[in-house]
């Protein structure tokens, strides 16, 4: 099975990789800039957008779903750039296929485990879900209000809800396996090795996903890399800095 992706833009291949409960085209502001210099290959993970659903879901798995669609899009070796939990699977791709990884962009994720930190959210999808009596995206945005403060983050989490066959809302991505797996995604990724390729981590400000103490691992896992901050920016840095973030990363790249 093979990922569902777009393909846009020309020149030296770029793969772009979501963050969880996400999809490709919450990357389609990065992917646009990148397509004036690049052919831009955007993905969406297993479980996730309009690709497959699987019981499994860990990094190797996703990993090796993006070295699936690179033998099957006969890309040799690209550049890499990954929002959290694709960042990890882009760093997990250049653990085990060093040779396919050109330069690596993590955006606001390192390579270490983390604290749950997405009870609320998944219990205000939960709550979503299995309410069949929904009738529209503004009841299930005060539903979902009542877990969830923020109201950028229902907005990136709407995004993914939908209408099935029975013109009842249901969630794009597995959200059962995604709970089920949870533990596996807030995991680090497998450390093998010291990866020699150039990276480039962009930390959001505001965010608290990349981290003084998180030096070490990220210095031992990649210790060709580089760190950028984006000011006034939180976890969703390119949602929030687009111009740049996607400057940051053009420059690096080239």
């Amino acid at each position: 099975m093979l990922l569902n992706y777009s393909q846009t833009g020309h020149g030296p291949h770029v793969v772009l990789i979501h963050g969880l409960f996400g999809s490709l085209d919450n990357l389609n502001i990065i992917a646009k800039a990148l397509s004036e210099h690049f052919t831009v290959t955007n993905v969406d993970l297993r479980n996730h957008g309009q690709s497959f659903h699987d019981d499994t879901m860990d990094y190797p798995s996703m990993a090796n779903d993006i070295l699936a669609l690179m033998e099957h899009l006969a890309i040799t070796k690209a550049h890499f750039v990954g929002h959290s939990m694709g960042g990890k699977v882009a760093m997990q791709v250049a653990m085990s296929a060093q040779q396919r990884v050109n330069r690596l962009v993590v955006l606001d994720i390192a390579p270490v485990a983390y604290h749950t930190r997405h009870d609320a959210i998944i219990h205000a999808l939960n709550a979503v879900s299995q309410n069949p009596q929904l009738i529209s995206r503004s009841e299930a945005d005060k539903l979902m209000a009542q877990d969830i403060e923020e109201p950028g983050v229902r907005q990136f989490l709407l995004k993914s809800l939908t209408k099935n066959s029975e013109n009842k809302f249901t969630w794009r991505f597995n959200l059962a396996v995604i709970a089920a797996n949870y533990d596996k995604i807030i995991s680090n990724i497998n450390e093998t090795h010291s990866c020699l390729c150039d990276t480039l981590f962009i930390k959001g400000n505001n965010s608290d996903y990349i981290l003084p103490e998180h030096k070490d691992a990220i210095v031992r896992c990649f210790p060709n890399a580089k760190a950028k901050v984006i000011h006034g920016a939180g976890h969703w840095l390119h949602a929030e800095k687009p111009q740049a973030v996607n400057r940051s990363i053009i420059d690096f790249l080239q």
